[in-house]
């Protein structure tokens, strides 16, 4: 047994009752090993019996590890909380996909008896964060692991944005939007989007436009040192809105500056020995099966 882990975080994909048996089968194998176990509240409610409980986003001040339980969405969510606290994660999958959760629930005690035990891999995976800036001011601030991006909202017509990198001029163009994406998020909204598969050691960033005017607006990779500044084309009213993963940021103004860099801020997954990106591909996505 790892000595470092001494308290268990768990949170679960929220008002989903199908995630009920494999919380409850956790919850028991982690009590019969003697962990103190921490809940986020909106999980709670599954298992029927006493138990610590807290707020989602701080859970990570509570325990040594935590462990998310459902799909992507689900462990985006707890990340936040991982990483703002240094608390490694470790993902269940109960979703549909699932690139970031590689523990099936079928496996999840062996899986789980050998991490606990140190046998494990770690990886690193850094959030990107942005600034929205309004004149002189700065009016959010958020951050993001897979993606952020600036879409169309509440309109039909395309939006005009105008893109610096470093300072640089890279383009102007009229489209549905644009993400910024991860390597992490090259897997998910990028990838429906046309983009490339980036792999999650790379050091790199991803702007991929969504659905532009111009067909030969195309994903464009590079280095992920760059500062990604987006603005608006101010010839007509906009309705546009930003995403920070699943966090929605409505109204952003025809005048606003949407900053977006590497973050320092990183969540450590931990995944069973053996861990293959590669084969999460192939399974994930159906590669290399016979018709």
């Amino acid at each position: 047994m790892d000595d470092n882990i001494k308290t268990i975080g768990i949170i679960g994909k929220p008002c989903d009752v199908s995630i009920e048996p494999t919380l409850i089968a956790l919850f028991e194998f982690l009590k019969k090993r003697h962990y103190a176990i921490v809940m986020a509240e909106k999980s709670a409610k599954f298992i029927q019996q006493s138990v610590e409980t807290c707020l989602l986003e701080t859970i990570g001040a509570h325990c040594d590890l935590i462990i998310s339980v459902g799909g992507d969405g689900t462990f985006l969510s707890a990340a936040r909380s991982s990483a703002l606290y240094d608390v490694p994660i470790i993902g269940i999958n109960l979703g549909r996909v699932g690139f970031l959760v590689d523990v099936c629930p079928k496996e999840m005690s062996s899986a789980l008896e050998a991490i606990l035990a140190g046998d494990y891999e770690a990886e690193t995976r850094h959030f990107l964060k942005t600034k929205i800036i309004r004149g002189q001011q700065v009016i959010r601030r958020e951050y993001a692991l897979n993606e952020v991006a600036v879409h169309r909202w509440i309109t039909p017509s395309m939006i005009e944005i105008v893109t610096h990198v470093d300072g640089k001029f890279l383009n102007s163009q009229r489209s549905d939007g644009l993400i910024v994406s991860t390597p992490t998020g090259s897997t998910a909204y990028a990838l429906s989007a046309g983009g490339a598969i980036l792999h999650p050691t790379l050091g790199a960033l991803m702007l991929v436009p969504l659905n532009p005017q111009t067909m030969s607006n195309r994903p464009i990779v590079m280095a992920d040192s760059c500062e990604i500044e987006i603005s608006f084309c101010r010839n007509k009213h906009i309705n546009a809105q930003v995403t920070c993963d699943y966090l929605d940021i409505p109204d952003v103004s025809i005048h606003d500056k949407i900053i977006i860099k590497k973050s320092s801020k990183a969540v450590k997954i931990l995944h069973p020995q053996g861990y293959d990106f590669y084969e999460i591909l192939r399974k994930k996505l159906h590669w290399s099966k016979t018709p």
